[in-house]
């Protein structure tokens, strides 16, 4: 088990962080507008998953090793970059099935797109991995068993991480109701199109 002292430490640091505006939350806020929450939880899913690949991987020191070869993230970043841009281009244009559907016929995006979506973006951001490596090791007491602490830590990190998620995608929903009439469907698109662009470019050149 984790010191007490540095649980109560950990849990507003990694709180004020996840609700930091980053990658994975604009993500979510663009799918909560153009998909809903409902279906924008497999894209949660799948991030989830990412996150906690990367913190379990900083804990057990193999991120080090990652961020001292950076010629694995380059090509990672840059094909997962490029994809969300391409997906952003595509809702900007309300085409695709990440855009919110001007007909009734539109077929949505699938969970496992949304999924893979999620996870890609957690794992390919170098930012997130340098983050755990110097995040995690200040709350590990060595005296104590690492692997009951990283768990609890992992544990803790997603919960969090998925109350930030669901806030995000909740307030991208609010906005798609609030320009939800027919003749605010392109504007809208255009909206979750640019965000999605940021992203993909903050991602392929993060």
């Amino acid at each position: 088990m984790l010191n007490l002292s540095l649980l109560s430490v950990f849990v507003p640091t990694f709180l004020l962080v996840s609700l930091t505006p980053g990658m994975c939350m604009t993500l979510a806020m663009v799918l909560g507008m153009t998909q809903g929450v409902r279906r924008t939880l497999w894209m949660m899913i799948g991030e989830l998953a990412g996150v906690g690949l990367v913190a379990a991987a900083a804990g057990a020191g193999v991120a080090t090793l990652m961020l001292q070869q950076p010629a694995l993230f380059a090509v990672f970043k840059w094909l997962g970059g490029a994809y969300l841009i391409y997906l952003g281009v595509m809702m900007w244009r309300s085409r695709g099935r990440m855009a919110v559907p001007e007909t009734l016929d539109t077929q949505a995006a699938g969970r496992r797109e949304l999924a893979v979506q999620g996870f890609v973006t957690a794992v390919a951001n170098p930012k997130g991995w340098a983050f755990f490596v110097a995040l995690l090791p200040p709350f590990l007491d060595a005296s104590r068993p690492l692997a009951g602490q990283l768990a609890l830590l992992i544990a803790l990190i997603l919960s969090i991480e998925f109350l930030a998620l669901v806030t995000y995608a909740t307030g991208g929903q609010t906005l798609r109701h609030l320009l939800g009439k027919s003749r605010n469907v392109r504007l809208l698109n255009r909206i979750a199109g640019t965000l999605m662009l940021g992203v993909g470019i903050w991602l392929a050149l993060g």
